[in-house]
């Protein structure tokens, strides 16, 4: 009868420890493939080679030149200085396709724009939240600048595009010292050397 039961305790000990050999198995499984997930991640993003900056310079920089690209628009309509009217077109032209470049870099990082919705701080009609942006314009401001024309308008708009630039040039500059993207950094670097030049520009119209 003692023989019976040590034969029965020996086949029960042995199936709870097949059993939980199983488990730690499974477990043991789970934790290397989390391991490998995350490792394979981080490999990922080195191999994109950007970071958090990176990220919200895209961003910031994507809602600061919708802002300009507002800016530039009312110009035609507003001003009758040709010097004026042709450096609108030319911002215009330049950071139409940078926003775009900027976007495509945020889907492939697999990071979301920034909600674009009406901003009372900002007021241009593309507000991102981002309220510490520098040299964005306020409700008023647009809405001032809206309400003038000619040289009226051609002074405000000068004096107010410039003040934009100079936060955009703010923004660039943290994004080269910061910022890990070598695209990101050559576009920081881009916008740094065109936007400095169109400030000289404005500032001699302003004399």
């Amino acid at each position: 009868m003692m023989r019976k039961s040590l034969i029965g305790f020996g086949v029960a000990g042995v199936a709870a420890a097949t059993l939980l050999a199983g488990c730690g198995g499974n477990d043991m499984a789970d934790m290397r493939h989390d391991t490998t997930t995350t490792a394979l991640s981080a490999a990922s993003a080195r191999q994109d080679g950007h970071n958090e900056q990176d990220v919200k310079f895209a961003r910031d920089m994507i809602g600061h030149h919708q802002q300009a690209l507002d800016m530039a628009a009312m110009v035609p309509g507003k001003s009758t200085n040709r010097e004026v009217i042709d450096l609108g077109k030319r911002i215009a032209a330049a950071q139409e396709p940078e926003i775009k470049k900027m976007t495509e870099w945020l889907a492939k990082w697999g990071a979301a724009p920034s909600t674009s919705t009406p901003d009372t701080d900002h007021g241009a009609g593309h507000g991102t939240g981002h309220g510490s942006m520098p040299g964005m314009m306020t409700a008023e401001e647009m809405a001032k600048l809206n309400g003038a024309t000619g040289a009226d308008f051609d002074r405000m708009w000068l004096e107010m595009m410039i003040k934009h630039h100079q936060g955009a040039l703010a923004m660039a500059k943290t994004e080269q010292g910061e910022g890990a993207s070598t695209e990101a950094k050559e576009l920081a670097e881009e916008i740094v050397k065109a936007q400095q030049a169109e400030i000289t520009e404005m500032r001699g119209l302003l004399k």
